[in-house]
């Protein structure tokens, strides 16, 4: 069984947008989401029309990247914590189909190459019936979260 998400990665509801981990091999991770009706963003994104934003489901897959990382590092022994995921680039998005409320996603991230701490991945989101829905090249780095300002956790 997979570890929770939340002892991988520092995001937290509301900006917390995997629910679990399906599967994972040395160079992919596959992760689900299911979209909650009562969450906020739908209440302006639009009123009486709600839509996922295209946004949030490139977060989706830059979350799932970051659990792939986290998995990797922990995979060499690293600490959990030691490393906060940093987004440094986005290209090829590509839109092809709507996610709704109470729609369920499947993340797909893999590993395309790592240079000088730069770990390049693709990513794609599909619905739980298979229909692609995106599809996104990015570029993310491990760094300890030195200088960052960091706060207490609220009890």
């Amino acid at each position: 069984m997979s570890p929770p998400v939340t002892s991988l990665i520092p995001h937290r509801p509301p900006f917390l947008f995997v629910d679990e981990i399906v599967s994972e091999t040395s160079d992919s991770l596959i992760a689900k989401r299911t979209w909650r009706a009562e969450e906020d963003f739908y209440k302006g994104h639009y009123p009486n029309a709600p839509i996922t934003p295209g946004v949030l489901l490139c977060e989706a897959v830059f979350q799932t990247g970051a659990l792939f990382m986290a998995r990797q590092a922990e995979a060499s022994g690293a600490a959990p914590g030691a490393g906060v995921p940093l987004l440094s680039k986005i290209s090829d998005v590509r839109f092809r189909a709507p996610i709704y409320p109470g729609d369920t996603i499947v993340i797909e991230v893999k590993k395309k190459e790592v240079i000088a701490g730069f770990t390049m991945m693709s990513g794609s989101v599909k619905k739980a019936d298979g229909t692609r829905v995106l599809s996104v090249d990015f570029t993310v780095a491990w760094k300890s979260p030195e200088g960052q300002q960091v706060q207490q956790a609220q009890p």
